[in-house]
């Protein structure tokens, strides 16, 4: 995927950044204020985990945890020529996922993103 491809450019002036998280920060329908996740502290294993995948893009999806925690969620995107619409493509399932006793093995979504604040 590439700035000609995707909607929009992939790299951004800081200043253009900045009045994006100030325009967000400002915006009081969203939720309370007091209570809105500014930004996530994403662990470098989760995104080389996804990137393995060699996929065009990352999706990230938006979810709440067992921790009643805001988290992202992580999944390979590949174009759909045929549609035109990217597609989600997971990860294989992990060994530490796998038990004795052969259950249906499922695809991975890499997690690991936490909310700040609080962390």
């Amino acid at each position: 995927m590439s700035e000609e491809t995707f909607p929009g450019p992939i790299q951004i002036p800081l200043a253009t950044a900045q009045e994006w998280e100030k325009r967000y920060e400002d915006d009081t329908t969203v939720e309370d204020p007091k209570n809105k996740v500014k930004s996530y502290l994403i662990p470098r294993e989760s995104l080389e985990l996804v990137l393995q995948l060699n996929t065009e893009a990352v999706r990230a999806y938006i979810g709440i945890n067992d921790q009643k925690e805001k988290t992202l969620l992580f999944v390979g995107a590949e174009l759909d020529k045929e549609t035109g619409k990217y597609v989600d493509v997971y990860g294989p399932p992990s060994q530490q996922n796998k038990s004795a006793q052969a259950e249906a093995a499922e695809d991975i979504v890499y997690d690991g993103a936490r909310p700040c604040p609080p962390y």
